[in-house]
């Protein structure tokens, strides 16, 4: 017989961003203990607000299945003595398991001959195992922050005041710390008068959702998402709008309300003539209001916001709104105003009294680094001319250097994308010194592109000084112009061989500067652009500009950090279906190409399919074999020592088809080059059956060698196709 568990944990408001988290981690963790005691339920129901986390497990088994538990005992010889009599170490464990010696058995194993027991086990009840499970699930640490509070020695993300879990209608009851489980919740916090204090009993999942309602509390985020969305929509078109989108808002929103309720409000339309992301980020970020737009997609003086309970007097709510609104938006006018009177040229020395990180420097010094990299890197990609000599980062801050002092259409194209490159690069920190992003840091990067707008830099710079920021999350958006792209590459690959160089290594689930994550943004960009950068080369060129500051041994920086980029590029590659023995395979080349890397990657992982590929691995990983601890190099055998046909065979037919490996190679035609190689399975085949490598005659043997050096070196580059598990 199945019945249903209803288990709640009641809580002070916890995070928005911890609830979704915490709801998949109850879920995985309960999932996991009933599989585990063998208690089989049809269904997990997660729902969840500020200060509630609810589990709902459907048709949950009301006992444990029997079972036969299966033992070994002491060896044979030991457990009988030459009489055939039972030995004090089978008493024992017959004793142990509560069985009569006469019980056992004797098995034949690999180690030899075992007594064995077969007991019977009774199933356990659902309502005696729960209360360990329960307590056990709420014990665990799924909050990326934990706190403990009054005397108790539990830990969770904000105090917890109740929990309730019934089972089959009944009370499953547990202790954990100074609360005791019971059948028992609470409402709305701020229901009239003394009501949001009184307890609501609970007997089944239909009364726990009904009685919630009733008491303000929509419990499912999608119910409360969907309120929310029609209730803005509703208000929205009563002045003739619409909302502006905000998907990761309303997400947030969602988790920070039990009782979601839309009001409108409005702002001085005087407000409009400041920058449109300014007004939506005051609105946002400080506020947590959503925006309004006409059909145009412009912004129409109106806010939406969701409060947690309907009020009596919802218009109260309504003014109290309006009036914070209005200072922050007369705070982010005051501050544009000011910002405006300086020119974002001239605020890029006042990044020397920026610090960026401790051991690192100034944001001054790190903009110049990543300028110097940036414009080396242009270069690279073939976008754009090398600084001349003696040309140095802050020389393109001077008109003679500024775009705008030059007709586009004129001068050499290399010429004017490297002074957008220089000139985008050096502005591209300048906004973290006004007023605006001191007050609003999420405009860092967007302030900068409007004043460079206003400043009339050509259009190329300021959409630059956006994008270098990009993306702003793993998946998001990426840069969509060239100089946005290589700028926010020479930016982040600063950063990570900044912190390598100095020791600030990610750590587990520590990673304060996110390098991570722009390692990742380094390769989406890459990727996304076709950008043919050998990471090994950029990150020499970085630490080499890095000199001053560096703590480490720059050789041991240099391989840790390639290694940072490597399993990056793994795990991506996981994502995209592709098998670990591929991509171990490829990364195993000394190629640091990434966008070649991939092109490799999936052309090997198509070859696991060819019908050769079985046979040419095992055949490879021979060639491996022998060649390990022999360091060969590029030499080649001597024609003239080959004796054998078979060898002579391989010979040839390795030098016939060396060339067109190599043409296939270098149009990135790497189907070819693994079909190719196939060819020559039978003549590997062949080579292996008749000839012994490690003849007595070193000078043979060491030909022979080489032979299946030759014969390695014409894969190994591209893929070390004997770390194949076909």
């Amino acid at each position: 017989m199945s019945k249903e568990l209803i288990f709640e944990i009641g809580t002070e408001e916890i995070p928005a961003s911890f609830v979704p988290r915490a709801l998949a981690s109850l879920d995985g963790l309960l999932r996991k203990a009933l599989e585990t005691e063998r208690l089989s339920f049809k269904n997990i129901r997660t729902m969840g607000t500020p200060r509630r986390l609810t589990l709902i497990i459907e048709d949950l088994s009301d006992k444990q299945p029997d079972s036969v538990l299966e033992a070994r005992g002491p060896h044979k010889r030991a457990a009988f003595d030459e009489a055939g009599n039972p030995t004090n170490a089978l008493l024992g464990f017959a004793k142990s398991h509560g069985v009569d010696p006469k019980e056992v058995k004797i098995v034949k194993t690999e180690k030899g001959e075992y007594v064995y027991i077969e007991k019977k086990v009774k199933g356990g009840k659902t309502a005696d195992i729960l209360p360990a499970i329960l307590k056990e699930v709420i014990s665990r640490d799924f909050f990326p922050k934990s706190m403990r509070w009054g005397n108790g020695d539990v830990s969770f993300a904000r105090p917890v005041h109740w929990i309730l879990a019934v089972y089959g209608g009944k009370t499953v009851g547990f202790e954990w710390g100074h609360i005791k489980s019971s059948s028992l919740t609470y409402g709305h916090r701020f229901l009239p008068g003394a009501k949001s204090r009184r307890p609501i009993k609970i007997g089944s999942a239909g009364s726990y959702l009904k009685k919630l309602k009733a008491a303000c509390i929509i419990v499912a985020p999608e119910e409360r998402k969907k309120t929310i969305t029609d209730g803005l929509t509703k208000e929205a078109r009563k002045v003739k709008g619409e909302v502006l989108k905000d998907e990761g808002l309303l997400e947030e929103i969602t988790y920070l309300v039990e009782y979601p309720v839309v009001l409108r409000g409005a702002f001085d339309a005087g407000f409009l003539g400041l920058p449109r992301d300014v007004i939506v980020n005051a609105m946002r970020e400080h506020q947590r209001y959503f925006s309004v737009v006409d059909e145009r997609g412009e912004l129409l003086p109106y806010f939406l916001t969701v409060a947690n309970i309907k009020a009596a007097k919802m218009d109260v709510i309504r003014k109290g709104n309006e009036r914070v609104l209005r200072a922050r938006l007369n705070d982010a006018k005051f501050y544009f105003e000011k910002d405006i009177k300086k020119r974002l040229v001239d605020r890029v020395s006042d990044l020397k009294g920026v610090v960026f990180q401790a051991k690192l420097g100034t944001s001054y010094e790190k903009v110049e680094r990543f300028t110097a990299l940036a414009l080396q890197i242009g270069y690279m990609a073939g976008f754009s001319r090398p600084p001349e000599d003696g040309e140095g980062p802050a020389d393109f801050l001077s008109d003679r250097l500024n775009p705008a002092s030059y007709d586009a259409s004129t001068v050499d194209p290399g010429l004017y994308s490297k002074l957008v490159l220089g000139r985008a690069s050096m502005l591209s920190k300048a906004d973290l010194t006004s007023g605006m992003v001191g007050e609003f840091p999420k405009l860092q990067g967007i302030m900068g592109s409007i004043y460079a707008r206003r400043n009339n830099e050509v259009p190329a710079v300021s959409v630059a000084i956006y994008e270098h920021y990009l993306p702003l999350s793993s998946g998001g958006a990426l840069p969509a112009s060239v100089p946005g792209a290589i700028i926010s590459v020479a930016d982040k690959v600063d950063t990570i061989t900044g912190c390598f160089g100095v020791g600030l290594i990610p750590t587990g689930a520590q990673d304060p500067y996110a390098l991570r994550r722009q390692a990742l943004g380094i390769i989406s960009i890459i990727l996304d652009k076709n950008l043919r950068l050998p990471i090994d080369s950029l990150i020499d060129e970085s630490l080499r500009l890095l000199t001053p500051k560096l703590t480490r041994d720059k050789k041991e920086v240099q391989s840790d950090v390639l290694e940072f980029f490597r399993e990056r590029l793994r795990n991506m590659l996981l994502t995209q279906g592709i098998s670990f023995d591929a991509i171990d395979a490829v990364l195993s080349a000394p190629s640091s190409d990434i966008v070649d890397a991939i092109s490799r990657a999936r052309a090997l992982e198509g070859f696991k399919k060819h019908p050769f590929c079985a046979d040419l691995v095992v055949a490879f990983k021979r060639v491996s074999n022998i060649l390990k601890g022999h360091d060969l190099g590029h030499r080649e055998p001597d024609p003239a020592l080959l004796k054998e046909p078979q060898e002579k065979g391989l010979f040839d037919a390795g030098r016939a088809i060396a060339p067109r490996i190599e043409a296939f190679w270098k149009s990135g035609n790497y189907e070819a080059v693994f079909e190719t190689l196939a060819s020559i399975k039978e003549k590997i085949d062949a080579f292996f059956d008749k000839v012994m490598v490690m003849v007595e005659d070193e000078r043979l043997r060491t030909n022979r060698l080489l032979l299946l050096n030759s014969v390695r070196n014409l894969y190994v580059m591209i893929a070390d196709i004997s770390k194949l598990s076909v």
